[in-house]
């Protein structure tokens, strides 16, 4: 019955998340639909069980480290895909959004969609599984994200899922992964748009 769950709260959340990052940037829907999403993972969440809450040695300085060196890996990515049309345009697309929005809101959206991943994907979802618990989570969470279309997005899921997943595993619950990924959002969200935004034209 659980699984029936997860796979029908994915399956909801995978199609509200793809309807999202189908309308135009700066578009009032865009924050309606995207708080779909997050109510979403939190709802499946909580209601296939509590998610641990784990233990850590530095339960938020260890967090914000891994986030912040997390988010300089990213960087210098950024700087190398930003030469490279294809993952340039895909980046821009997403980095439309926090361009054309009101900076409040696109951040208030950002860091609560993340939040509301972790309680679904590395909460209930990686303690439903027994095998393999940490590549499960992250196939699932990047299959998810293949709804945006973007391939972007598929890999920094594919590469972060994978992290969350591990942190999920060494301290036994969310809030380290949920920290790590709400700092590391932040950064992105910080940091990425000037690197890509379009230079305005001549006059």
């Amino acid at each position: 019955m659980r699984r029936l769950l997860l796979g029908a709260v994915t399956a909801a959340g995978t199609a509200l998340l793809g309807r999202s990052l189908s309308t135009p940037p700066g578009s009032p829907r865009f924050h309606g639909r995207t708080a779909a999403v997050a109510a979403t993972w939190i709802a499946g969440g909580l209601v296939a069980g509590p998610p641990p809450r784990g233990t850590a040695r530095h339960p938020v300085a260890g967090p914000v480290a891994l986030a912040v060196g997390a988010f300089g890996v990213f960087y210098g990515c950024a700087l190398v895909a930003h030469r490279i049309p294809p993952l340039s345009r895909a980046i821009a697309g997403v980095l439309a959004y926090a361009d054309r929005g009101s900076g409040p809101a696109v951040y208030a959206t950002t860091l609560i969609t993340g939040a509301a991943e972790e309680v679904f994907f590395r909460g209930a979802l990686q303690s439903s599984v027994t095998r393999a618990p940490v590549a499960t989570s992250t196939a699932v969470y990047a299959l998810s994200t293949v709804a945006t279309r973007n391939p972007a997005l598929v890999l920094a899921s594919i590469v972060m899922g994978t992290l969350f997943g591990l942190q999920r595993r060494a301290t036994g619950g969310i809030q380290a992964p949920l920290l790590t990924h709400v700092v590391w959002s932040a950064l992105m969200l910080t940091a990425l748009p000037p690197l890509f935004e379009t230079p305005a034209p001549p006059g």
